[in-house]
């Protein structure tokens, strides 16, 4: 079956700019152009356009038509699950507490909110062959009438745990992961004897205004994580 003309705008296209024929910052023929190239309508033209742009082929300035765009050789797509990863998986949890107090300034700032506003904050151990693998706090916003059940936030992942405060299609995320020597007490929570760092993966998330409705930190022995990553 033959594919649609906007498919093969679409192909051509990329290939030009795949090949080297076409840079990026040259400009792209006009859409009159591309209509009596491929003898079509203004409108398969913009569907093939609009396919290129939202790959991140192409950009449009309005009023001067359609650049090659630069691409992002910096920008990683990877996946993060607090419960899994390429080499270790969480198959047990220990909840270590459930307590409701007012937030210090960083805390306060972190979430935009006021410090005399209450959070839920929630201590937990990770556990991966009977050895602990991390240490686990959420801070989520108090909500009055909203119960904390502990059996269900015991082995929650994030987003679960506020999957009663918002949508998960509303639900955006925002991570900082970062190296970090761990002090005494660390430690001895994750039986740490010699010289290993820790991965700390902080979450944010947000709801569907933009603002901020919890708090992630999970301190993951060094030698119990591996994050990967591909490039688009």
């Amino acid at each position: 079956m033959k594919n649609p003309i906007y498919i093969k705008i679409v192909e051509d296209i990329r290939s030009e700019i795949s090949s080297g024929k076409l840079k990026p910052g040259d400009v792209l023929p006009s859409e009159t152009s591309l209509c009596s190239e491929y003898d079509t309508s203004r409108m398969t033209v913009r569907k093939g356009l609009s396919i290129l742009s939202n790959e991140g082929y192409i950009y449009s300035v309005p009023g001067k038509g359609y650049f090659v765009e630069k691409p992002d050789y910096n920008k990683y797509i990877f996946a993060y699950d607090e419960m899994s990863n390429l080499i270790n998986n969480v198959d047990r949890t220990k909840l270590l507490s459930v307590d409701i107090i007012l937030p210090d300034e960083k805390l306060a700032g972190s979430l935009q909110i006021s410090e005399s506003k209450k959070v839920v904050m929630i201590r937990r151990l990770f556990y991966t062959e009977g050895e602990p693998m991390a240490y686990d706090i959420k801070y989520l916003l108090y909500k009055r009438g909203v119960p904390i059940v502990e059996n269900e936030i015991k082995n929650a992942t994030f987003p679960e745990m506020i999957s009663d405060r918002t949508s998960l299609y509303d639900l955006n995320k925002e991570l900082i992961i970062y190296a970090k020597i761990p002090e005494e007490k660390m430690k001895k929570l994750l039986h740490i004897q010699n010289k290993i760092a820790l991965l700390v993966v902080e979450q944010k998330l947000y709801d569907i205004e933009d603002k901020p409705i919890g708090l992630g930190i999970t301190y993951f022995r060094g030698d119990y994580i591996k994050l990967h990553g591909v490039s688009k």
